[in-house]
């Protein structure tokens, strides 16, 4: 590709973009030298399952890629490693060694179903944050202003409503952007809530002599729900290394109108497409049902294979069109006698606890033989061979110890 075919393609669904005109002398200065640009992309240690929302980024990052760039991708061990001491981040707390090794072993599991593993560079930040001293800190503080720090939306916010800032939420920003520093960034990718972040590692690389980063972001795209971000904490996500049928059935009850940003941002079609298929959908020509099929159909075959994809929309069509049961069925071994409802379906793994289970049985979400449930302290006499159902995809099969 040409500079200018590059731009295009590289900057193709990005939401901030700062800026092109930087982007494209390093483009230029980069060919001049024989070298290839370096990418930065930040992971948290403390959430190891990557999800359909990782993948939005993870997608620009692959097309850095095939453009012949290297993506430097950054595990904040010990950012992670510290935590939040304040006790205010929930999503920040400390973490031991083993935990981000297991975490960045199953990060580099999953990122590299989509990632050229060639062409990326794996970092630990603690390779030179665990180096430096407190004197360190405090030069590397001076750099930056309390007034900048407030710049940031919710920083600004909470010191407007007189709610406390920790120093260490002052200094995640600082570590995030001297990485940048560190890897010789030549550009920042990340989500927009991320912006502000970006832009201090572009301004510290300023002052610290290196020329600035440039900087990207993409959107955060909305879980199975169609309000809040796709998060696991949330439960309204789809993970890439998750089971075909469960992957597919997810897919299937995204709404309607987001199905059309799974499309763009997480397969990648050409904006045209996309238009396309929404005005046939539009005009009545193709069901959303039929669009939906498609779209579970593709990732899973993207992220699992096309063998699979095919199965899983045929067994969905069988469970939920037909009322048929599932070609396989878990099963849950229990010893003859009774045992309480709750019990039976946390042993069977369709309620990650007893007021889980209570809850879905009050939605009317539980059957057992197709009878629906609705006695919570129900004591179950069960039966060799017996089906639970619970929610639209949980089943399990009843075997007598």
């Amino acid at each position: 590709m040409t500079i200018e075919e590059q731009l295009d393609f590289l900057s193709s669904r990005a939401v901030d973009f700062i800026n092109r005109e930087d982007l494209k002398k390093k483009l230029e200065k980069a060919e001049s030298e024989g070298r290839k640009l370096r990418i930065k992309y930040g992971a948290d240690p403390s959430a190891p399952d990557i999800h359909l929302g990782h993948v939005v980024g993870l997608n620009k990052l692959r097309e850095f890629q095939d453009a012949g760039h290297t993506v430097v991708f950054i595990i904040g061990d010990f950012t992670g490693m510290i935590g939040d001491p304040s006790g205010r981040s929930q999503t920040r707390k400390p973490l031991t060694r083993e935990q981000v090794e297991a975490n960045a072993r199953s990060y580099q599991e999953q990122i590299f179903k989509i990632l050229d593993r060639g062409k990326t560079e794996i970092r630990f930040n603690s390779e030179w944050c665990g180096k430096m001293k407190f004197d360190d800190v405090i030069r590397l503080s001076a750099h930056v202003t309390v007034a900048q720090m407030l710049a940031r939306d919710d920083f600004s916010k909470r010191y407007a409503a007189n709610q406390p800032i920790s120093m260490v939420e002052f200094l995640y920003p600082l570590v995030q952007a001297y990485d940048s520093v560190m890897v010789h960034a030549d550009l920042e990718l990340g989500g927009t809530d991320q912006l502000f972040n970006l832009l201090l590692g572009r301004e510290l690389q300023k002052v610290m002599g290196q020329e600035p980063q440039c900087v990207m972001t993409l959107p955060l795209i909305e879980g199975l729900d169609g309000v809040q971000k796709m998060s696991k904490s949330l439960n309204n996500y789809v993970g890439v290394d998750e089971a075909p049928r469960d992957m597919y059935g997810k897919l299937m009850s995204v709404p309607d109108d987001l199905m059309w940003k799974y499309f763009e941002y997480i397969l990648c079609w050409p904006q045209e497409r996309v238009r396309d298929v929404h005005g046939k959908v539009a005009s009545g020509e193709l069901h959303p049902r039929a669009v939906k099929d498609m779209l579970g159909q593709e990732v899973v075959a993207r992220f699992v294979g096309e063998d699979e994809a095919k199965a899983a929309s045929e067994e969905f069509t069988r469970v939920f069109a037909q009322k048929e049961l599932p070609d396989e069925i878990p099963e849950v071994v229990v010893p003859a006698g009774e045992i309480g409802l709750l019990s039976l379906m946390v042993q069977a793994g369709l309620a990650k606890s007893n007021g889980e289970a209570r809850r879905l049985i009050k939605q009317g979400a539980v059957k057992i033989n197709d009878e629906k449930a609705s006695d919570e302290r129900a004591q179950i006499n069960p039966e060799e061979g017996m089906i639970i159902r619970s929610g639209k995809r949980g089943f399990a099969k009843v075997v007598i110890k």
